[in-house]
């Protein structure tokens, strides 16, 4: 699903336009982006949790050379999905195995 999807279905299930649809979630975006910044995390309860993950600065291997090279610590957004996403997962993979057993 595309973001222009996305904004599409959000109008259609709020009854808004496309442009409040659009503004809604550039600012749910926006606003998010922010508070990971500033550490904190934005938990949505029943969908999951948006947080930021600092990743220690390591050694690596350059792979063309193979001499070390020094990683810089570098934090990342990370999402934790809550129970509802994480039921959803299970389903569809136990679903998956089923359609391939009847194609064959």
């Amino acid at each position: 699903m595309t973001k222009a999807e996305l904004v599409a279905k959000i109008a259609e299930g709020a009854g808004v336009t496309k442009v409040q649809a659009e503004k809604a979630l550039n600012s749910f975006i926006v606003e998010t982006t922010a508070a990971l910044k500033a550490g904190d995390k934005v938990t949505l309860v029943g969908f999951g949790t948006f947080s930021a993950v600092t990743r220690a600065a390591r050694t690596g291997r350059n792979p063309q050379t193979g001499k070390a090279i020094k990683i810089a610590e570098k934090t990342n957004g990370k999402f934790t999905p809550g129970k509802a996403l994480k039921d959803l997962k299970a389903k569809a993979a136990k679903a998956a195995p089923k359609a391939k057993a009847k194609k064959k």
